[in-house]
């Protein structure tokens, strides 16, 4: 009899635990589709929660933190058991994570801090992204004038990028062999405005710069536009993301470094905990996890991936992971770097 019972109860387990599974549904809220990778990174979410049996849904706040608040409303009225959020902006989405946390619905912080232990922050060490930014970039000016093309202003990442490329770089600031001659945040990380800010900084120093710390590869593009113009293309560019365009960038020699971060290890690894987190499994639980104090001392539960700097020597890291086909690195690129031959 208890074996029967025993039996009875697992192949209930069995049954029910794909049921639960498949009636689950993930929300995402992003805050805008401008960047590239965002699409790169959906189709890695939207794959690990097919494979894990759960729904998708998703809103784009098109870079407005008021629509992405409205946004995350939609999203739980329409039942999602977990939600992943790129935030807008940090402080302005705080009362998106309070009224999940109140309806017991888990969030992920996703690649962009959320300033509330109630969120779950996923990300690439970004301290250590710019750190890798400004190392390539000194490779190749350990002097020189520098300007620093920050990113948005209400993200995080772009403080955190900034305080490791200072790390890199601040010995030889102090002993006067690099000189910051500009620094400016992209609003919004468009090219546009990061184009617009180099153009005013070049004009104020006479075009008198030898490298450019760009905190993305978006920024880097509006970058290297702004020194194209100016007949200053193939000075020390960084960016991260691993950009399509960026890469190609790398092999012509424009652009000196993308960090690449694989968004197919980060959107699989949020589905994942989504789905851990909605199933019922504590923060502290999720595999990898880890306590971290942020900049204004908010212990939050964390994980966070490795980011791989790509520059000409490397390239065939980003084409052996199938992340870029080679045809579309080498486009127009003769007798350069491996595989571009």
């Amino acid at each position: 009899m208890k074996k029967s019972l025993l039996l009875a109860a697992l192949l209930s387990a069995s049954i029910l635990t794909p049921a639960l599974a498949k009636d689950m549904v993930v929300g995402v809220s992003w805050s805008n589709f401008q960047e590239e990778r965002w699409k790169t990174d959906e189709a890695a979410i939207m794959k690990a929660l097919e494979a894990g049996g759960a729904k998708y849904v998703s809103a784009d706040a098109q870079s407005s933190s008021s629509k992405q608040l409205s946004d995350i409303e939609a999203l739980m009225a329409q039942g999602v058991d977990a939600l992943i959020v790129l935030a807008q902006d940090t402080e302005a989405i705080i009362p998106a994570v309070q009224n999940a946390a109140d309806e017991g619905i888990p969030v992920i912080a996703y690649d962009r801090l959320i300033e509330d232990d109630r969120a779950f922050y996923l990300t690439f060490d970004n301290v250590e992204v710019g750190r890798m930014q400004a190392r390539a970039v000194f490779a190749k000016a350990p002097k020189g004038n520098y300007v620093m093309i920050k990113g948005s202003p209400t993200d995080p990442n772009a403080d955190f990028l900034r305080s490791g490329q200072q790390e890199v770089i601040d010995a030889a600031v102090k002993a006067g062999d690099i000189t910051i001659v500009g620094e400016a945040y992209t609003d919004g990380w468009l090219p546009a405005n990061a184009q617009r800010n180099l153009e005013q900084i070049l004009t104020a120093n006479d075009n008198k710069v030898d490298a450019v710390v760009a905190a993305n590869d978006g920024t880097a593009g509006g970058v290297v536009a702004a020194l194209t113009a100016q007949g200053m293309e193939g000075i020390p560019v960084s960016g991260q993301d691993g950009d399509h365009a960026a890469l190609n960038r790398v092999a012509k020699g424009l652009q000196t470094v993308s960090v690449w971060k694989d968004a197919r290890d980060l959107g699989k690894a949020a589905a994942e905990i989504a789905l851990d987190l909605a199933g019922g499994k504590s923060m502290d639980d999720v595999e990898g996890a880890e306590k971290w104090t942020s900049p204004s001392g908010t212990t939050m539960t964390a994980k966070f991936l490795e980011p791989v700097p790509i520059t000409m020597d490397n390239l065939t890291v980003v084409t052996d992971a199938g992340w870029i086909p080679v045809e579309t690195l080498c486009q127009g690129v003769s007798n350069g770097p491996a595989p571009c031959k």
